[in-house]
């Protein structure tokens, strides 16, 4: 169908989220253990910033952030695809906005410099709004 391409990098964010779910868990169980925290110890789970080490903290801290602006994503996304427009340069966008939220993901799990960080993020949020301004464009023309 005419302008459903843009479908592709959605899927892969949406699973990208999950891959960052298991990275997560993966790290935050055995620290939990290690640390002797009962599970509801964890009610208030930002004592475990004081409780976890932070590298395990930084996986948790990215799956929330993969919870905010990839939202707007998923919304333009679903527009530029309703109405037609999500193929062509919107594509190549919203594959670039999903390569940096990516990159962004594995710099904050890993060495989590903040500088980095914060190119990959701005970058990625320019990526974003060129999408809203195009579907913009598109809706209200």
């Amino acid at each position: 169908m005419i302008g459903m391409d843009i479908l592709k990098p959605v899927v892969v964010l949406l699973a990208w989220t999950m891959v960052m779910w298991l990275w997560m868990y993966a790290t935050r169980i055995p620290a939990m253990t290690k640390a002797g925290i009962k599970p509801d110890d964890a009610r208030n789970t930002g004592a475990l910033g004081s409780l976890l080490p932070e590298q395990v903290q930084w996986k948790a801290n990215n799956f929330n952030h993969l919870h905010e602006s990839p939202t707007l994503f998923y919304a333009v996304a679903l527009v530029l695809a309703i109405i037609g427009q999500g193929d062509g340069m919107n594509t190549t966008i919203a594959w670039a906005y999903v390569a940096l939220r990516i990159a962004h993901s594995i710099v904050q799990a890993t060495i989590n410099k903040v500088a980095i960080r914060f190119a990959l993020y701005a970058l990625s949020s320019l990526a974003l709004m060129a999408l809203i301004l195009h579907a913009g464009i598109a809706v209200f023309h």
